[in-house]
């Protein structure tokens, strides 16, 4: 860990991180989110049978397109050749939410946490789109890094406190 913002320069400006002296490892990284919705909103959804369909299917597909985009998304952040990026969808019954968990993978000079993060909030984004004409009260909530692997930084482990 720094205790300085990487992406700016030394007079301040934002700046892409030089990171071509850096090896290429094997970095993975984990990220989660929660939607909550109403009993109903929930039902459907687990059953399958929202009005646009098979949300889970849907959204984790649309959780893996975009966090192969992230650096189109994110304006500072490195292109990866991303090996593996798996998005999935539980539902939560006493909470009526689903958790998505995202895990993105890659050899590469920089880590894939933003990958992550993005497969995550998209796919949060797209299971309020399929519901929302039942639950338009719905909420996106807790996005954040679990854990991450590989690279000079060490591996990190989210801990609760």
């Amino acid at each position: 860990m720094t205790d300085r913002l990487t992406h700016l320069d030394d007079s301040g400006r934002a700046r892409m991180v030089d990171v071509g002296a850096k090896p290429a490892t094997v970095r993975e990284a984990v990220a989660v989110g929660h939607v909550r919705m109403s009993r109903k909103a929930f039902e459907l959804a687990r059953s399958g049978a929202a009005p646009k369909g098979d949300m889970r299917a849907v959204a984790e597909i649309a959780g893996v397109m975009a966090g192969k985009r992230a650096s189109e998304l994110i304006p500072l952040c490195h292109p990866l050749p991303l090996s593996s990026l798996v998005v999935e969808i539980a539902p939560e019954d006493a909470a009526t939410s689903f958790v998505v968990t995202a895990r993105a993978r890659t050899t590469a000079a920089t880590g894939v946490e933003m990958e992550a993060l993005t497969a995550v909030s998209v796919a949060c984004l797209t299971i309020y789109d399929m519901l929302k004409a039942v639950d338009r009260a719905m909420s996106i909530e807790g996005v954040q890094l679990l854990s991450k692997t590989g690279g000079a930084a060490g591996d990190y482990q989210r801990q609760d406190k």
